[in-house]
């Protein structure tokens, strides 16, 4: 992880700063931006999505899904969480929290808004940020990259029913003509797009390859930080009005974090895998596409909703959240292997 993944929490908190003072010296200027749109689709952000999520599905090598059965068990543990726990893990919390314990102190017009991005921002597993939790927890990158390559692989066809079922038990509307577009503009299109252009990289060389990724990463945390300044010009006065709404949405994400991280965690003790294989299926299953997730409330609800809200906050404690991940699942590697071992040996 370089310096600035590492403090990328300190540049979003930044951002938004800055974003706010921006939106209160020049509103005239951001409502302008905001008008800037074709079908629901506001053309700055999409651009800056685009240079935002292609460089991280570069990095996606569909290839190595031939390696999903070397570690099946592994693989079913990060698909049972990814898709049949965690979105609606989320919605439960969000539910619980957001129309229950916090609504109090949250806006009343924006409660549905703030649940709608927390499903968004838990319907999508995450990309290129597991390559980085991998690493530090010493784990296996073949299945590291294979789980990946799956995970990507169904979220073209799982992301919009998942996120239309939650929205729809969740009584939000579904705008489902919207929601299919930003799954086609900011989902299979830049897979598509990527995988021409890395394959025509790997073709001049490895080299060539690895000297574009280190040439976009800038460009594409750029576009993300852009991207956040934008929101928060957008949700200044929201924000001044009712400062304690960031650290009220944070807690549902944290507890789905955590409890979504242990559980595949624990899931792959029990079946006996090795501990280089349950560090990245349990960072997988805590950690979120949050780029994906931001572009599609923005698409949805547009800039000053309460659900673009919502996925920004994930943006701000990812990081240190999936820090402590790697920190606590690191420390318990001894008690794992013990389980596992004993696990393997009354495997039948």
């Amino acid at each position: 992880m370089n310096s600035f993944e590492r403090y990328l929490s300190l540049w979003v908190a930044l951002c938004i700063l800055a974003g706010i003072a921006l939106g209160q010296l020049a509103p005239g200027l951001f409502r302008s931006i905001g008008r800037i749109e074709v079908a629901q689709v506001n053309l700055p952000v999409g651009l800056l999505i685009w240079v935002m999520i292609v460089p991280m599905l570069l990095k996606v090598d569909f290839s190595a899904l031939g390696q999903v059965r070397q570690h099946w068990r592994g693989i079913g543990v990060t698909l049972f969480v990814n898709w049949a726990v965690k979105p609606f893990s989320m919605a439960l919390l969000a539910w619980l929290f957001i129309r229950e314990v916090f609504a109090p102190w949250l806006p009343s017009d924006q409660l549905d808004s703030y649940i709608a991005g927390l499903i968004l921002l838990a319907a999508a597993p995450c990309t290129a940020m597991v390559f980085v939790w991998s690493r530090l927890t010493q784990g296996d990158p073949l299945f590291t990259l294979s789980q990946v390559a799956l995970n990507d692989t169904l979220m073209v066809f799982a992301f919009a029913p998942i996120v239309g079922l939650l929205l729809g038990l969740s009584s939000i509307a579904v705008p489902w003509a919207t929601l299919l577009l930003s799954v086609i503009l900011y989902l299979v299109l830049p897979v598509i797009l990527a995988q021409l252009w890395r394959r025509a990289l790997l073709r001049q060389s490895q080299a060539a390859f690895e000297r574009t990724l280190a040439r976009l990463g800038p460009f594409s945390m750029g576009a993300l930080l852009a991207t956040l300044v934008l929101l928060f010009a957008f949700q200044g006065e929201a924000i001044l009005a009712q400062p304690l709404v960031i650290a009220l949405l944070a807690v549902p994400i944290l507890i789905q974090v955590l409890f979504n991280s242990a559980l595949a965690y624990w899931l792959n003790r029990l079946v006996g895998e090795s501990h280089s294989v349950a560090c990245p299926s349990a960072l997988i299953g805590a950690s979120n596409f949050f780029e994906l997730a931001v572009a599609a409330a923005i698409s949805l609800f547009g800039f000053h909703s309460g659900a673009a809200l919502a996925t920004v906050v994930g943006v701000l404690i990812e990081v240190p959240l999936m820090l402590l991940v790697v920190r606590l699942v690191n420390g318990s590697r001894g008690w794992y292997e013990r389980g596992a071992l004993a696990s393997r040996r009354d495997r039948p």
